[in-house]
């Protein structure tokens, strides 16, 4: 499964951003897709899940109200709304495809590239 994640940028505190993950075949509806995020000198930590038998999502406390994760039509495309940013959701985020709702980055297999995300003013 190849990943790409796109949408990152630089954004001001209380705005919002919209990351995308997509893969050009057609076998993601087929996994549970995370949104993971890593700040400088930090671990890699996962932050939302959508999976991919009923759709079930879950967010850690930190995010829960602000980003919201979901799937387009086809299922090919995963995206992470992330609306009212702080400057402590300043990151790298990674997509990432698996056969659950795994916890730790290195339970999962595919990946895509990080988009880097800045709140700041």
């Amino acid at each position: 499964v190849q990943l790409q994640a796109s949408g990152g940028g630089l954004v001001q505190p209380g705005g919002s951003l919209r990351l995308s993950c997509a893969t050009s075949g057609s076998t993601l509806p087929y996994y549970t897709v995370a949104w993971f995020r890593q700040a400088p000198g930090e671990e890699r930590e996962g932050i939302a899940w959508i999976g991919h038998r009923d759709g079930r999502k879950q967010y850690i406390d930190s995010v829960k109200g602000r980003f919201t994760i979901s799937r387009d039509n086809t299922g090919n495309t995963v995206y992470l709304q992330m609306n009212n940013l702080k400057p402590e959701d300043t990151a790298v985020y990674y997509c990432a495809a698996g056969d659950d709702m795994f916890r730790k980055w290195y339970e999962y297999r595919w990946w895509g590239q990080g988009t880097l995300v800045t709140v700041s003013s």
